[in-house]
């Protein structure tokens, strides 16, 4: 299975609860950005070994946590050596709101991945957008770009919408399967 890793920003814990399913599905190892939007070393370390990264921040006031952020300024130091090029990509986010401008933070990771000359990956997932559709059917919140989850304010993180979790496990599951397609030795 590809090296996966998936590095999160957690406010309140319902990031936290997506990227623990993102990791199920992709086999992923977890790394969490501290409150001061630090990494540990390890995590470091990891992001450079791995053969997938995938990005988890809740969104807020319409983007990424500023630790994320202060997270992916420091990934500057890989980008100056070029450590992540040719790496898949992917990423999750939630907010309270049904549309909390979740877009900007999804297209907010398709940008540092390109900046890191790596590769995205798509959801890959049509939405539950008919008539018949409930809110813990898979993909409810109708992303093409990667999961969105929505979390009531007011709801403990064991409250998130299974269909959001589920989307988040089958994602993890995409990415890594992709990463290992790209990681196997070709036939001679």
């Amino acid at each position: 299975m590809a090296n996966t890793v998936v590095v999160y920003h957690s406010g309140y814990g319902h990031t936290q609860r997506m990227a623990e399913a993102v990791a199920e599905g992709a086999g992923a190892r977890l790394y969490a950005i501290d409150p001061e939007g630090n990494l540990s070393d390890e995590g470091w370390s990891a992001l450079d070994a791995a053969d997938a990264i995938i990005f988890g921040s809740p969104t807020y006031m319409g983007g990424p946590s500023w630790q994320f952020k202060k997270f992916a300024d420091s990934s500057s130091k890989a980008w100056f050596t070029l450590k992540w090029q040719d790496k898949v990509f992917g990423g999750f986010t939630n907010s309270a709101s049904l549309n909390g401008d979740k877009l900007n933070t999804l297209e907010y990771f398709v940008l540092l991945a390109g900046q890191h000359g790596g590769l995205w990956v798509s959801l890959g997932i049509m939405p539950a957008n008919t008539k018949a559709a409930k809110r813990d059917d898979v993909n409810r919140m109708g992303s093409y770009i990667a999961p969105m989850a929505q979390s009531d304010a007011d709801a403990a993180p064991g409250d998130m919408s299974r269909g959001d979790l589920e989307t988040a496990l089958l994602y993890g599951a995409r990415v890594a399967g992709i990463a290992q397609r790209l990681v196997q030795p070709q036939p001679a």
